[in-house]
């Protein structure tokens, strides 16, 4: 039996000095403590710091399916399987929106993009993938154990956004932002930037971030995409920022991958099937 866990069962990871520092004034306390800096990419041993209730639930399911192991013999595993995206992902999700509405814009069908919090950071794979080590972990993992499931690669909302314009051929010449003067020339620009001790595919404005030199807030409103058709209004909606969220999260899949997991879908193969999807005017009605 394998178990559907999550990675936002480990919540808040700390991914530098400067992170660690924001994470203790806005929270006052974080349990347990980092016993390294930075705690990315994440494996099966990093610590459980769940941030949301659906997080909670997914750990107490994690460890209840580990007790039925240990204690009654039942054959389970745990997969903490890491953001994982399609065509069919729900309209509610920050990647199906972000490629409705730019499709939507593309169409005539609306004139901006309106998000939350553009400086998040996940570990996006392509959901065949992630079935495939499913049915992986039935075939050869160990009963009682946890494996963690993702590309190994993690970038920011901003730059699922600039990707999907890209993609639907926009060319991505600047953005700036609509209050203040943050002002980025080219920032899809594919960086070869090493993080984490780990090469993936990044642009521009995902290494800023990660850097510590860019960050976008309420204040800011949003952005202009400036791009060779027009510009494009991307608004910062409140009502779409989460209470308590979790700033970046990034898989270390060495494990699975000893029994045979690979990721096959590059982040542009998932925008690809999610532009496809929506360019259906049928799918683009919620």
């Amino acid at each position: 039996m394998i178990f559907a866990g999550s990675s936002e069962e480990y919540g808040l990871q700390i991914a530098s000095e400067k992170h660690y520092e924001w994470a203790l004034k806005k929270y006052g306390v974080i349990f347990p403590e980092p016993e390294r800096i930075p705690e990315l990419p994440v494996n099966e041993g990093n610590p459980l710091r769940p941030m949301s209730p659906y997080a909670v639930s997914k750990v107490h399911g994690d460890f209840l399916m580990r007790n039925y192991y240990h204690a009654y013999g039942l054959k389970t595993m745990v997969s903490r399987a890491f953001n994982h995206e399609d065509a069919g992902r729900g309209h509610e999700f920050v990647t199906s929106t972000i490629v409705r509405q730019c499709v939507a814009l593309k169409f005539g069908e609306l004139d901006k993009i309106t998000i939350g919090n553009v400086n998040v950071f996940r570990d996006w794979s392509h959901v065949e993938d992630i079935a495939d080590g499913y049915v992986l972990l039935a075939e050869e993992g160990r009963p009682g154990d946890v494996y963690v499931q993702g590309s190994m690669r993690t970038n920011s909302v901003l730059t699922y956004i600039l990707l999907t314009l890209q993609h639907l051929g926009y060319d991505v010449k600047e953005i700036e932002t609509i209050k203040g003067e943050k002002k980025i020339k080219e920032p899809a620009e594919i960086s070869e930037d090493n993080f984490f001790n780990t090469s993936f595919l990044k642009i521009k404005v995902d290494v800023l971030m990660l850097k510590g030199e860019l960050e976008y807030t309420l204040e800011d409103g949003g952005l202009n995409v400036k791009t060779d058709k027009g510009n494009i209004t991307v608004v910062f909606d409140e009502s779409r920022f989460r209470p308590a969220d979790v700033p970046i999260l990034m898989s270390d899949a060495k494990k699975i991958q000893k029994l045979g997991f690979k990721v096959t879908k590059s982040l542009e193969d998932i925008i690809r099937d999610q532009v496809n999807y929506y360019l259906n005017p049928e799918n683009r009605r919620i």
